[in-house]
């Protein structure tokens, strides 16, 4: 019997010990010092670059509106789009990088930023309109969070500006079970697609080149293996309960026999 008790106390003591031990997974920034103001440049930061089968919203005004409105609806040969379920105009990138608009012809946009196809517009369309102003904004910028986080799904971004922590918030933080050690970022860019592993329990992610989310990136949170076991807790209750019930059987056949 005092054997049985010291096993069963043991036991106890190493899965708290095992429960205590994974906290320290489980923290951001982990090697920032906690106990002062710390400051550091941003370094990292590019602007978004347009690429091919972007979608590109286009909104021209000037003081001969009714002019200007044939480059407001984006409507035209294969510029129309679906996003999210509704229906939403603009120009889409071809494969050769260019957009057609009305007057302006095809226009060469793969590799600007929004803002310096407005100010090429803006002085293009100067031979057409008088004191245009044009603004420019991609309308089908989108991240996907996938694996372990509160909500997996696509999201839509609104502006030109997301990172990795602002993603991660969108889809609802990482579970609880989630590895903040083995974090992956999957983009496609150049014809090739490239995975970048992140350690979120590190500062230095504010620095590294993948901090800023371009357009269809996928962040990947790996589950741990306390996640298996949780979805698999029923299984291996059923299980124990019937070996706990075989082995008090065992020990009834064992009781009778001795008995007899």
């Amino acid at each position: 019997m005092k054997s049985s008790v010291t096993k069963l106390l043991l036991f106890i003591t190493i899965l708290f010990c095992f429960s205590c031990g994974s906290y320290k997974n489980v923290p951001y920034f982990q090697d920032l010092d906690h106990a002062k103001n710390t400051e550091e440049a941003i370094n990292n930061f590019a602007v978004l670059k347009i690429q091919t089968n972007d979608l590109i919203g286009i909104h021209v005004t000037s003081l001969n509106p009714e002019a200007a409105m044939v480059f407001n609806s984006g409507q035209g040969s294969g510029n129309d789009a679906s996003i999210n379920n509704n229906q939403v105009y603009g120009y889409r990138v071809n494969g050769n990088g260019e957009i057609k608009l009305p007057l302006v012809g095809n226009m060469k946009v793969a590799g600007m930023t929004t803002e310096q196809v407005a100010q090429q517009l803006n002085s293009d369309l100067t031979t057409y309109l008088k004191k245009p102003i044009v603004s420019v904004r991609l309308l089908n910028f989108k991240i996907s969070v996938i694996g372990d986080v509160l909500k997996p799904d696509a999201y839509t971004v609104q502006n030109e500006h997301i990172n990795i922590y602002e993603a991660l918030s969108l889809a609802g933080d990482l579970n609880i079970t989630a590895k903040r050690k083995t974090v992956f970022l999957i983009r496609e860019q150049n014809g090739k697609r490239e995975y970048f592993p992140i350690d979120l329990t590190k500062k230095e992610v504010f620095n590294q080149p993948y901090y800023y989310l371009q357009n269809n990136d996928i962040l990947y949170v790996e589950p741990d293996k306390s996640k298996y076991s949780s979805v698999d807790r029923g299984y291996r209750n059923t299980s124990l309960l019937l070996s706990g019930l075989s082995a008090i059987a065992i020990v009834v056949s064992a009781l009778l026999i001795q008995n007899r």
